[in-house]
């Protein structure tokens, strides 16, 4: 049939699906009915050695006159060799902004922890706010390079950690963005300008850690905190190794009193890893008050702000550079010194053993086995700061009588 305006308007719908009819006029042009009753043009045309489909418009909003004349510029296309489905594609594609780059790839790796998530959305807005809602086509490595050094203005740590953020971002949209025939929209992930250039900020690794000297006015200090679940936060993580974010989601369904163990679940190498407690940790555990579900938790709520405690720390200890990983390297250098043996100080700290290590896996170092080294590494603290004395246990302002006497 010759399609008019009068005889699109008297076509009648399916029963169920759609209905193609074709104009006589112009070979592979016609209108789509479907079931509903809606109308659309569309063109049919061999591209590729395949049979393909292009839907040109809805009627109604598009005229027939429009319609046909936008079929014929496809079809010009067509016979000189163009695609115009794969050019359609790839526009859509070049169009996609960072932002949906980044939400993308957070919702398809789903290993990340959720802190690691939120780092990455809170960095890259750190680095780049003004380019989340640039196509990612847009972004140069001469753009990465002038940004990255002006971010080494503010951190040269945090410049770099925007950088590789940016990078891995990239890369997932390298292999998941591309036209109909499978190639990709960015040639070239414009972030590795930097290793490529070697651009990267030189940052040397932190090494601060309690000397057995500074034990004492660090304890003072902390135990000065009007914040009580600051105040055992910091003691737990000392006497465990723990990590920050270990240590703020330990809950009380976590911790076995009569065991006397914590079981960490979000660990950073996605392993569940049991803690056995020295009997004076267990006892401070056991007396702090039940806010809620986690163990170190305010009437407020979960802490999540540390800042300001943190700060009085320094102040009052006048350790002006300790952050909180420097108790666990505290930890780590205290177990050292006193001889753990290295495979039981591994899992101490859960630490991965590389592929490599073949002894490793001949070693079946249980939460039992960890008790005694455990209980070494609490007792050397204990005497540093002046609660232990030969043996006993002297008790802290507000401490429960559990904590008085070794059982």
């Amino acid at each position: 049939m010759k399609l008019t305006k009068t005889a699109i308007d008297k076509l009648p719908a399916p029963a169920k699906g759609y209905a193609i009819h074709w104009d006589d006029a112009l070979p592979g042009f016609g209108v789509r009915v479907t079931s509903a009753g809606a109308k659309a043009f569309i063109l049919q045309k061999r591209i590729g050695g395949k049979d393909r489909r292009i839907t040109i418009g809805r009627y109604g909003p598009l005229t027939l006159e429009q319609a046909r004349t936008q079929a014929t510029v496809l079809l010009g296309q067509i016979a000189t060799g163009g695609d115009p489905i794969a050019d359609k594609a790839r526009r859509k594609a070049e169009k996609t902004t960072l932002q949906t780059a980044l939400d993308d790839y957070l919702s398809t790796r789903k290993t990340l922890k959720d802190s690691t998530r939120h780092d990455y959305a809170h960095t890259l807005r750190w680095g780049s706010s003004d380019w989340l809602a640039r196509p990612i086509t847009a972004i140069t490595p001469d753009m990465v390079l002038k940004r990255h050094a002006k971010l080494g203005e503010r951190s040269k740590a945090k410049a770099n950690l925007w950088v590789r953020y940016l990078r891995a971002v990239l890369n997932s949209a390298m292999s998941r963005y591309t036209d109909s025939e499978g190639r990709a929209i960015l040639a070239d992930n414009p972030a590795r300008i930097i290793g490529k250039t070697r651009a990267w900020f030189e940052i040397k690794p932190r090494k601060g850690w309690i000397q057995p000297h500074e034990l004492r006015p660090w304890w003072d200090a902390v135990q000065g905190l009007a914040n009580d679940a600051m105040r055992d936060y910091l003691v737990a993580l000392l006497l465990t190794g723990m990590r920050r974010e270990e240590g703020l989601g330990l809950k009380w369904a976590d911790v076995d009193q009569q065991a006397k163990t914590l079981t960490l679940r979000d660990t950073k190498n996605h392993e569940t890893h049991v803690l056995p407690m020295g009997t004076w940790l267990a006892a401070m555990i056991e007396a702090r008050p039940r806010h809620g579900e986690y163990v170190f938790q305010t009437p407020r709520g979960r802490m999540s702000n540390l800042r300001y405690n943190l700060d009085l720390v320094r102040k009052h200890s006048g350790l002006d550079r300790f952050i909180i990983h420097d108790l666990r390297r505290t930890f780590g250098t205290i177990a050292e010194s006193l001889d753990v043996p290295a495979y039981a100080l591994k899992r101490l700290l859960n630490h991965k053993t590389g592929a490599s290590d073949v002894t490793s896996g001949y070693l079946q170092i249980t939460t039992e086995r960890l008790r005694v080294p455990m209980q070494r590494i609490e007792d050397y603290v204990l005497r540093a700061v002046g609660v232990m004395e030969s043996g006993v246990i002297v008790p802290m302002h507000g401490e429960p009588e559990a904590i008085k006497k070794r059982q």
